[in-house]
């Protein structure tokens, strides 16, 4: 059996209000022809669909398309469950329809999939052949097996309905969220069979994964971490979703992350962003093959230390073509505003320009002395200098000792506090 691991699509999610829609539906373009061509028997989508429980009509008007397409008239095997982002009803609300189509939509934990309510009696589309809550047994047409697959949404305490953290420190939180996600699982496991593909899919956090800044966090320092002991160990293939970096975990049984489709964040500037094809069959070691993608622009970190000049060299040659730009220029002093407009209609890459302004040594230590002089002046001294270059001309006797005055009760008000 093929199986297509993808997880973290965030439909609906934008770079710095850049709309990333078109990068989105080129994303769909490329996983379909990667189902066909690749001849894949069955999809995996490992939660967050979408980038928010309430995502634009485009975005879930992309998703369902993607499933339908990708299920390919009922042919292939598709399922998908909620992540943290996720609104569960969202994701499952379109279950009665799809489950006509051999998709599987499920939204909480212990859900168990929507069966037609007349059985698929045709060879050629994909059928349910049993299940229950967090679990499913299809079967795939041309596949001489059929594939168990135990679903896990995203299992927060919520969607679990169960309380974990009553009068828990953070550690004993921990163990025993990781302990009852492992219970839960190897409960589940009794439905593995050594005539079937046995798979596991879940949206968590699992210890020793490796994070980025797109990614909103599901643990509280770590709470809701879970071991990669937790999973079982007649698993042949574990699917998880939510870290945005493509990264494997263990090997027996494969515990995988295939991260997101498109850079989501300037944290994965410079990853490559992939899909995870895995063949198995019962008994037989497990054979993965990562797929890169092509269709998300990349992300690209600038850093301009010789000024715009270098910036503008740097766009002549075509640096970084294509990819979203993280702009850091530094210069001597402050930019004017129309050389920082003109900056900015350089190219429409630019995500976000960030100034640093860097003194020479010889300024710096000049600043550095001056500084050190007016340590040496007296609070009266200082005041005349600040109303001097406010004003352009020198207080008069009467405000200097209305400014000693009120300097002498500030500091007598200090010393009552004190």
């Amino acid at each position: 059996m093929r199986i297509l691991h993808t997880a973290d699509w965030h439909f609906g999610r934008q770079l710095e209000g850049r709309d990333r829609r078109v990068e989105q539906a080129a994303f769909v373009e490329e996983i379909c022809r990667i189902a066909e061509e690749r001849q894949v028997d069955l999809v995996l989508i490992a939660g967050d669909v979408y980038d928010s429980v309430n995502p634009p009509a485009w975005a879930e008007e992309l998703f369902y398309e993607a499933v339908e397409r990708l299920s390919g008239g009922g042919r292939r095997g598709v399922v998908v469950i909620a992540g943290n982002h996720d609104q569960p009803e969202r994701v499952r609300a379109a279950a009665p329809l799809a489950a006509k189509h051999g998709i599987v939509l499920l939204g909480l934990p212990k859900e168990a999939p929507l069966q037609p309510e007349e059985p698929v009696s045709a060879s050629d589309r994909v059928q349910i052949v049993q299940g229950g809550p967090s679990w499913l047994e299809l079967a795939v047409p041309g596949c001489e097996h059929h594939a168990v697959i135990l679903a896990l949404p995203y299992p927060s305490e919520s969607r679990l309905k169960e309380l974990l953290s009553e009068s828990f420190t953070q550690e004993e939180m921990q163990l025993a969220f990781s302990d009852r996600i492992g219970k839960l699982l190897n409960e589940l496991s009794v439905h593995f069979r050594e005539d079937t593909v046995n798979l596991v899919m879940s949206h968590l956090f699992v210890m020793g994964g490796a994070e980025t800044e797109s990614e909103r966090p599901i643990q509280i320092g770590g709470a809701m971490t879970v071991s990669t002991q937790a999973f079982p160990e007649n698993a042949d293939y574990v699917a998880l979703g939510h870290l945005h970096r493509l990264q494997k975990l263990r090997e027996k049984p494969l515990v995988r992350y295939s991260g997101s489709p498109l850079c989501y964040s300037f944290s994965e500037a410079g990853q490559s962003k992939a899909v995870v094809l895995v063949e198995v069959e019962p008994g037989q070691e497990v054979r993965e093959e990562i797929l890169y993608l092509t269709s998300g622009r990349p992300l690209a970190r600038w850093k301009a230390t010789e000024g715009i000049e270098q910036v503008e060299r740097w766009l002549a040659e075509g640096r970084d073509a294509g990819a979203w730009i993280d702009l850091e220029i530094h210069v001597s002093d402050v930019i004017d505003p129309a050389e920082f407009q003109r900056l900015r209609k350089l190219s429409d890459d630019f995500i976000k320009i960030q100034r640093v302004v860097v003194r020479e040594d010889s300024e710096e230590s000049e600043e550095l002395e001056a500084q050190a002089k007016l340590t040496e002046l007296t609070p009266d001294q200082l005041f005349r200098r600040f109303y001097e270059r406010k004003r352009g001309a020198q207080p008069d006797d009467r405000l200097v000792a209305m400014f000693q005055r009120l300097l002498l009760e500030s500091e007598a008000g200090r010393e009552e506090e004190a």
